[in-house]
């Protein structure tokens, strides 16, 4: 006779194991019966309605970004950069690119959907144009990554995820651009969309009236005083350079932020805000790790920390450093855990930030 335990058990793993769904197709799996219903490419909950808001301003700044940058420079301007023609019509074929991906999430978003806007650019030369897209396409990327396996609508998560991998091309194309090696890292970062806002609000000037606001947190802003500068004319636009990184671990890193009550965004709608306490720690966001380091002389908005050694995983003598390429600091009251899928938890901590920060 079975034991009462070995019943609930095979009971307990036919519930955690449903039987397939089709001939080939192992068991479990979200929407892949043939009795599923049919995929609406719509918002299912409002969390989905805001994200898209978000990543659909994201597109919109990306195709005039792209289009500002063919404006304001001459072929000869690209030249004088170390880059040609063919690289300036790549940089329009990328404007093309946004024009379908903001297209894309209009029409999932519906007749509510935000129009473009206007925006504000630091740059004044081809140079630091690259580094402006560079930047910009890295925290648009990072930004979906975030949010993405959180959202309620599968299928739109699914064209959305179509979208940013080709975001994700277009970000390592201006690393190349940069002199920059494309991709030191081996595994992408995922920023909450509170974070991505928060890069993103200074760039935009104004916005349609009837465009939806955007209902994420704003948080204070973080300067890196001395950040690395990426462009270097030791290194000139190519597929790749053996360059070594931009910083060093136990590099001494120096932080200035602002309080929180500043208007930003379009229209000066939004209003930065933290429900932190007191700073204490420098935030890593790089990978698969939130690594966390101690700030020192801290004095009012101003400290300073240093780089952190480790790695996010040694095989075989094979090893890859936390902080490298295009990441992200902020500083925060607690050194709380988190991992990539609950990121979100740190918010309710960030003192100030994200801050771009160009390690390599």
């Amino acid at each position: 006779m079975l034991s009462v335990i070995t019943l609930l058990t095979a009971a307990l793993l036919a519930n955690a194991w449903p039987a397939p769904v089709a001939p080939y197709t192992p068991s479990g799996g979200v929407g892949v019966s043939p009795d599923s219903p049919a995929p609406k490419y719509e918002p299912y909950s409002d969390f989905d309605f805001q994200s898209l808001n978000l990543a659909l301003n994201q597109e919109w700044i990306e195709l005039d970004l792209f289009y500002k940058g063919l404006e304001m420079f001459t072929l000869k301007d690209y030249e004088d950069a170390g880059l040609n023609s063919q690289d300036r019509e790549l940089v329009e074929f990328m404007a093309e690119q946004e024009r379908g991906h903001a297209q894309l999430i209009t029409d999932m978003l519906g007749p509510r959907a935000a129009k473009e806007c206007t925006y504000t650019y630091p740059f004044k030369t081809v140079p630091e144009f690259v580094d402006s897209c560079q930047k910009l396409t890295r925290f648009g990327e990072s930004g979906v990554y975030g949010f993405l396996p959180h959202l309620n609508s599968r299928p739109t998560a699914q064209l959305l995820l179509q979208s940013i991998t080709t975001e994700a091309r277009q970000q390592m194309i201006f690393r190349q651009f940069e002199g920059l090696f494309p991709m030191p890292v081996w595994f992408e970062t995922g920023i909450t969309q509170s974070m991505a806002w928060t890069l993103l609000a200074p760039y935009i000037a104004t916005c349609p009236d009837d465009n939806p606001k955007i209902e994420w947190q704003n948080f204070p802003a973080l300067d890196i005083i001395d950040n690395p500068w990426a462009p270097d004319p030791a290194y000139p636009p190519a597929i790749t350079h053996n360059r070594t990184a931009l910083s060093t671990p136990r590099q001494k890193v120096s932080f200035t932020w602002e309080n929180p009550g500043k208007k930003v965004g379009y229209n000066d709608l939004y209003t930065t805000s933290t429900s932190a306490g007191k700073p204490k720690f420098a935030a890593w966001i790089s990978q698969l790790n939130t690594t966390y380091t101690p700030l020192n002389d801290i004095s009012g908005n101003s400290a300073w920390t240093y780089q952190p050694d480790g790695t996010v995983f040694v095989i075989e003598g094979y090893y890859d450093p936390i902080v490298n390429e295009t990441m992200f600091i902020l500083i925060t009251d607690t050194d709380l855990h988190v991992t990539p899928y609950n990121i979100s938890l740190l918010n309710d901590h960030v003192v100030a930030g994200p801050a771009i920060y160009q390690s390599g």
